[in-house]
């Protein structure tokens, strides 16, 4: 069974959307928390049938959108909150994927006979396995972390430090969104709050500091976030493994909207190949 668009509220933060996808059994499943990319929604593209991949298999998986994705209660598709984008930043994000493990791992939430609290994955994809990196290197409570197409680096990202002297001056800069023709908006804080955090948000030093499973997914071909970055992560940590998926791209031949019942072949691949992991490890 499923559950779309349940709300976490939180006392004096923005409310978080999720969804949840587990067959009722009243045992305890391992918990899969997966986290979106920049520009990314937890409804994007083929994440729902991810979800039901997933689901199928008997684990109990979460997905949700980050609380200034841009994204609203009542519409968590797409960004009709410009202004929440803007005020998002790596550590608000960070405290949203905190506050659903505290959520979902406490002993009162509706769902913890279905939950088995010792067995927690993180799978993030794109700017989401970065953080997923940095929460998995320091919460005991997740056990196991797999990324997809993730970046290793947040300083070197665009969004973190591109146009700096004019960004500073204007207090905003605007990106393209290709897709919804959007000019989306990033207040300075975002920037300000990166070198104030500058070393909690540290991926090689957190990659380094990993000593759960971790599994590395990245294609081949990835024209968004390129392959070498994949390799350096599992450079930082020899215990992690590589899977490389040929003849695809960022989002693993998805996109959005995805009108097709089935996944594409590279990203049934990907999600193969994570329950697996899943389930060995």
């Amino acid at each position: 069974m499923f559950k779309k668009n349940k709300i976490l509220d939180r006392k004096n933060q923005k409310s978080i959307v999720f969804d949840v996808f587990y067959n009722k059994t009243e045992k305890p499943k391992p918990l899969v928390i997966f986290c979106h990319g920049y520009k990314g929604f937890k409804d994007w593209g083929s994440w729902n049938l991810v979800a039901e991949a997933f689901m199928n298999t008997d684990l109990f998986f979460i997905k949700f959108n980050f609380s200034h994705n841009g994204g609203t209660t009542e519409n968590p598709i797409d960004f009709p909150d410009l202004e929440a984008f803007a005020e998002n930043n790596y550590t608000k994000e960070l405290d949203d994927l905190d506050s659903i493990l505290n959520h979902f791992l406490s002993s009162n939430n509706e769902f913890n006979t279905e939950i088995d609290p010792k067995n927690v994955t993180l799978i993030g994809h794109s700017r989401g396995g970065g953080i997923s990196i940095i929460k998995a290197s320091e919460d005991s409570r997740i056990t196991k972390l797999i990324t997809w197409a993730s970046i290793c680096d947040f300083s070197k990202r665009s969004s973190t430090i591109g146009d700096l002297e004019q960004w500073r001056k204007r207090g905003v800069k605007y990106v393209l969104n290709g897709r919804t023709k959007q000019q989306m908006p990033h207040n300075f804080q975002f920037y300000e709050d990166f070198k104030t955090n500058e070393k909690r948000l540290d991926i090689e030093a957190s990659t380094k500091k990993l000593n759960i499973p971790y599994l590395i997914i990245h294609a081949k071909d990835d024209p968004s976030v390129k392959y070498n970055e994949a390799e350096a992560l599992h450079l930082w940590n020899n215990k992690s493994e590589l899977l490389s998926i040929e003849d695809t791209d960022h989002v693993f031949s998805a996109k959005h909207p995805w009108l097709k019942d089935k996944m594409p072949l590279a990203l049934k691949t990907v999600v193969k190949n994570s329950i697996k992991f899943i389930l060995d490890h």
